[in-house]
């Protein structure tokens, strides 16, 4: 999805994964761990005690990740037998269009690059009659306010417009986004980003958003606007992020039923 800037540079494994939950983390080292060792189908895992001492994980967390293997149909359970490999797998290819809600930061990483924030606002504000039918609150509900000029490795990609219900997450008014990520941080303090609800339109850049991002007034520009849920699926923030043309790419699959 992202155009790799030319001053791209790599960044270990260990630090990709850092965005991913403990779950999906061991989901990963397990399909590697089966493609390393050429499991074929009916191979058996080792016994979930000795996953969790090689994986550092706790039963629960483990067990959500054989979970999330399951639906992919790359191991199967067989009751008071164990965990046994579904079928022959194959290395997970790379995604350009994620279809799990990625944050711009979690995108970086997985693209080896690195992200950073400049923070052009960072304000307590209330919601407007607009924005407060969005997020399913009274207008005038205190939002928190955060514009930030997005960079990959020091390059200007996007320009982001954030507002977050600020009762959801009371702290994040005292956090410093230059190098932090929003959905990381809301996880931290138990919020947790479920699904987002977005369109995709091509637009042009006025002077304004052109200076922000170092590209022509006029020049193409690819804006997202989304409302994301919470798990419990309660509205929590809206996002309008303007990405220059030349510097990001939209890139999907699409398929007959």
């Amino acid at each position: 999805m992202i155009d790799d800037p030319a001053t791209d540079d790599a960044i270990s494994s260990s630090v990709v994964r850092a965005a991913d939950p403990l779950w999906a983390q061991a989901a990963d080292r397990i399909r590697e761990e089966i493609a390393r060792r050429g499991l074929t189908a009916g191979s058996k895992l080792p016994p979930e005690r000795e996953l969790c001492t090689r994986l550092d994980v706790s039963r629960v967390t483990l067990r959500r990740a054989l979970g999330r293997l399951v639906e992919q149909g790359l191991v199967t359970a067989s009751h008071g037998r164990g965990w046994f490999v579904a079928a022959p797998v194959a290395p997970a290819p790379a995604r350009e269009w994620p279809k799990d809600l990625e944050s711009f930061t979690a995108t970086a990483r997985r693209k080896h690059m690195r992200a950073s924030s400049v923070v052009l606002r960072h304000d307590t504000v209330t919601a407007s009659l607009d924005d407060a039918d969005r997020l399913g609150v009274p207008a005038g509900t205190p939002l928190l306010l955060l514009e930030r000029v997005r960079l990959l490795n020091d390059v200007r990609i996007a320009l982001d417009r954030t507002l977050v219900v600020v009762e959801l997450a009371p702290d994040l008014a005292r956090t410093d986004f230059r190098e932090t990520s929003l959905f990381e941080e809301l996880r931290r303090w138990g919020v947790e980003p479920d699904r987002a609800e977005a369109t995709i339109e091509a637009r042009t850049a006025d002077g304004e958003l052109a200076g922000h991002l170092g590209i022509a007034e006029g020049a193409p520009v690819l804006v997202l606007d989304q409302t994301v849920f919470t798990r419990d699926q309660r509205p929590l923030l809206l996002s309008t992020v303007e990405y220059s043309g030349d510097r990001y790419r939209l890139r999907t699959t699409l398929q007959t039923d």
